[in-house]
């Protein structure tokens, strides 16, 4: 018996893009004349295994299992979800979703982690960008698919998993997680020094543009009208939807290309350009922090500003996820497919598939550590003049009112690598973490955060020297 295979009718969804799905417009394939032969030789392996399998097998697990090899065989991001998965996918978008909080790939047949989101388990745990997931709950995930492993992943909000990891250079170890309700807050933000805003940006979800602006708008007023920059802070931020991410870097850019899409066919190019108006800081410097760990929006948002010449990036390089995904809803199993249709280019026409966004200052991950310096100065010295200057008192010097580099190390400070696998569960193997992936999710936007303090004391130099150029 030949099995007739009916295709059902699909229809462009979400626009997304990320290690969630990224967007992008259907393209029509032209006419193959191997379709015949291909649907010849499906239907004999399709007849062959139903009728010859060690155990009964239903016709949906035979299409389903068929539809999830196609996919998976094209690249690592196009794939299929049944309905719970579907579902699932469409709350992530909107920031609220269980599980351990990080965005994961395929590589190689191997789960890999492209970012841990913060404030979540996996945040917690010390999961880093990079982190080879070979195992969960003792279960080898070389025989599974995206989708089969990130369902294990998931669980009951409470519940336990153990992740066996591999780590650049070190032994394989294992960690443990607890499931959790993540709820991402898109935006976080603070004011450092009195006149430089902090952003950070953890996704790109429904709310990340409106957060954003608010952020900016309260760091406005608690700086009384006195902002002197912004940092961007779009490390280990694995991506999300594109219209945020065009919706994001117009928040910075005045005019100019911010993106554009190209695909198979003609018909499938889009160009998203900046609306003038929307810039929430004209005028004042802008540093993008950027690491392994962002990716996708994260990737699209730094080069559009570093194109625009709008930014100054500093850190790392990037994750390097160029394509589009289009996810298509499927009637007929009430799930979708994500497919990749196309590429995405910053501005100047740059691909960074496979490659990522280089920062115009190359800053590796640190933390900073004061190193206590015994030092003897003249005040300290027998019989050393008072300072009866204009400034001066009539006893020791006067300690020196901050300068504008004052967040900066202080004479004798070190910035050192950050500490070892912070922040791993009771139980769980030590390990020793790469300098190269040592962002440590509890240092990132504190005043131990080496790039961050970077960012903020470039900032303070453009603005001093803009000072000084007008008087």
């Amino acid at each position: 018996m030949k099995v007739k295979m009916r295709i059902p009718k699909l229809a462009a969804s979400a626009v997304l893009l990320a290690l969630l799905p990224l967007a992008g417009p259907m393209t029509q394939a032209a006419p193959d004349k191997s379709s015949t032969v291909s649907t010849s030789l499906f239907n004999e392996v399709y007849e062959e295994v139903r009728a010859n399998y060690v155990e009964p097998v239903t016709d949906k697990q035979l299409v389903e299992g068929a539809i999830k090899g196609m996919l998976s065989s094209l690249d690592p991001h196009s794939s299929y979800m049944d309905a719970k998965e579907y579902r699932e996918m469409m709350v992530q978008t909107r920031g609220e979703f269980g599980g351990l909080g990080m965005q994961v790939t395929m590589e190689n047949g191997l789960v890999k982690v492209v970012s841990p989101i913060d404030d979540t388990p996996a945040a917690h745990a010390g999961m880093k960008p990079g982190d080879l997931i070979l195992a969960i709950d003792d279960v080898p995930v070389a025989d599974m698919s995206l989708s089969d492993a990130v369902e294990r992943l998931r669980g009951p909000v409470g519940t336990n998993v153990t992740l066996t990891v591999r780590r650049q250079g070190v032994d394989a170890f294992q960690v443990k997680l607890i499931r959790a309700d993540i709820k991402v807050d898109p935006v976080k933000s603070r004011l450092v020094g009195g006149t430089i805003g902090y952003v950070r940006v953890t996704s790109f979800s429904e709310r990340s543009s409106g957060a954003l602006a608010e952020a900016v708008k309260a760091l406005r007023t608690q700086s009384d009208n006195k902002l002197a920059g912004i940092v961007l802070d779009l490390r280990n931020n694995p991506g999300g939807l594109l219209d945020q991410a065009v919706a994001v870097a117009n928040e910075f850019v005045d005019s100019g290309g911010i993106v554009s899409i190209k695909g198979r066919q003609p018909q499938d190019n889009r160009r998203y350009d900046a609306q003038p108006g929307r810039d929430l800081v004209p005028g004042l410097p802008v540093v993008v922090l950027i690491n392994g760990g962002s990716a996708s929006a994260s990737e699209i948002v730094a080069g559009a500003l570093q194109d625009d010449h709008r930014a100054v990036l500093l850190g790392t390089r990037s994750f390097g996820k160029g394509s589009v995904q289009t996810v298509l809803p499927v009637k007929e199993s009430g799930g979708a497919i994500r497919l990749t249709t196309a590429l995405y280019f910053t501005p100047s026409g740059r691909s960074i598939q496979a490659k990522g966004i280089e920062p115009d200052v190359v800053v590796e991950p640190a933390k900073i550590e004061k190193v206590e310096v015994a030092t003897r100065r003249e005040a300290d010295l027998r019989g050393a003049l008072p300072n009866t200057g204009p400034a001066g008192g009539t006893g020791p010097a006067a300690k020196p009112a901050p300068g504008p580099t004052s967040e900066a190390p202080a004479p004798g400070a070190a910035a050192t690598p950050a500490p070892r696998a912070p922040n791993v569960p009771p139980g769980t193997t030590p390990v020793a973490m790469p300098e190269s992936l040592a962002l440590d999710a509890n240092t990132i936007g504190s005043d131990q955060d080496y790039q961050l303090v970077r960012a903020v004391d470039l900032l303070r130099g453009v603005t001093l020297f803009k000072t000084l150029a007008v008087q």
